[in-house]
């Protein structure tokens, strides 16, 4: 979550902060006042015990193990097209968008823009000082641009014929400050279209020819350049998040190989999640994909960490790949489970209640996402832990190096058979 606040957008910054403090403030509320909540209540809690309700699946851990192959193909299968699919998926940019159609601010745009025609309203900052025939130059090359409806400027209203000394000094404060004039430019082309930044970008042109100090400025120009920091800002963070997460599980595991694995996994997962808005074709709000892409990311990481955890703990003691696979799979399916239910509890409801697209798609796409994440772990970890493990075996640091590939076991015990029997004289 710290990766966020590496956005150079502000709400990035205020996201990372908030989250980095929650997951602080959640462990050292897990590792202090739980155990001591526990200990307190801990005649209430035998009291009020009940049945599991969540039943083993022991049929289930032999199935994937028995069928890896399988589900190694179809992590495949899924991982190259959806990864497609997701850095092509439909966003918006133009907040007002997310808002519900039954506010009177949204309904009047919408009525604007059926009715008039009217799109995004664009402002030009010129050097006041321009000479006036300039001015109606540039005025004449902007209104020739697709989609410009007007210029609306001192220049424009009163006409060449009409002398400036004549305009009252109240009228000029409204267009004239001491260094700049204010001219308007309204236009047919809705904020965060491509015909809008297609127009801005040859209006800016225009008038830098004019004017090289000139600035466009309004809700549609602020929106283009949101679209430019932002798509630097996302590539950033995701380089963050997962180099972050990567040596996190380095460090834990002391493995150069399992960090790659479980990145890669949870990956995929997050491909599958936000792949799917482009095969319905679903537009989201532009922050969702990077928001979505490092909570998910850091949420359900802890899936697969336990999973490996169990499973290197099992092969470090000498199970076998297959017994150790097996032992992890089942031991974790339960807490996964009951981890990602809580995750999809927890955003699901908030996802289908709020009115907000934007809020109502994170949650959404959370829930959905714990889900995936679940599925992946349970499914295609084992196998990537079965068609891996020489690797894993191999890559682990000394002191960890407990486990070999099996046939090296085999070949070790025959060489030691031998040594042996050659020792006795037989």
């Amino acid at each position: 979550f710290i990766a966020l606040c590496f956005m150079s957008f502000t709400l990035g910054l205020d996201l990372g902060i908030v989250m980095t403090k929650g997951v602080v403030f959640g462990v050292i509320c897990c590792v202090t006042v739980l155990p001591s909540m526990i200990m307190i209540f801990d005649n209430a809690l035998e009291k009020t015990k009940h049945r599991q309700l969540i039943p083993d699946f022991p049929k289930i851990s032999d199935f994937v193990v028995k069928h890896h192959v399988i589900f190694a193909i179809l992590f495949v299968v899924l991982f190259i097209p959806f990864a497609y699919f997701q850095a092509h998926a439909s966003v918006y940019y133009n907040l007002d968008a997310s808002l519900p159609d039954t506010l009177p601010s949204v309904q009047a745009n919408t009525k604007l823009s059926e009715e008039y025609d009217m799109g995004a309203a664009h402002m030009i900052l010129l050097d006041k000082e321009l000479d006036a025939k300039q001015k109606y130059n540039m005025i004449a090359d902007i209104e020739k641009v697709d989609g410009v409806k007007q210029v609306l400027g001192l220049e424009s209203i009163i006409g060449p014929a009409f002398p400036e000394g004549m305009i009252p000094e109240n009228v000029k404060e409204i267009l004239e400050s001491d260094n700049y004039e204010l001219m308007l430019i309204m236009n047919e082309y809705a904020v965060a279209s491509d015909e809008v930044n297609s127009q801005m970008s040859e209006i800016n042109t225009i008038l830098k020819q004019y004017d090289p100090t000139g600035m466009l400025v309004g809700e549609a120009p602020c929106t283009k350049d949101l679209i430019e920091i932002t798509n630097h800002d996302f590539a950033v963070v995701s380089a963050v998040s997962i180099l972050a997460v990567f040596f996190i599980i380095f460090f834990v595991f002391k493995s150069i190989s399992l960090p790659v694995i479980l990145v890669m996994v949870i990956e995929g997962a997050i491909f599958i999640n936000m792949g799917i808005p482009f095969l319905t074709g679903t537009k989201l709000p532009f922050i969702a994909s990077i928001v979505i892409g490092t909570i998910q990311l850091g949420a359900t990481v802890d899936y697969a960490i336990l999973i490996t955890s169990r499973y290197e703990k099992e092969r470090g003691e000498g199970k076998s790949k297959k017994d150790a696979i097996q032992i992890a799979h089942k031991t974790s399916i339960r807490p996964v489970m009951v981890s990602a239910f809580s995750f999809f509890a927890a955003t699901f409801g908030v996802g289908m209640y709020s009115q907000i697209d934007m809020i109502s798609s994170l949650c959404l796409l959370m829930a959905r996402g714990a889900l995936i994440s679940m599925c992946a772990v349970l499914l295609f970890l084992p196998a990537m832990f079965w068609l891996f493990d020489g690797i894993i075996c191999k890559t682990r640091s000394r002191e960890k190096r407990q486990c070999e590939p099996e046939e090296g076991k085999r070949k070790q015990n025959r060489n030691s058979l031998c040594r042996n029997s050659s020792s006795s004289g037989l």
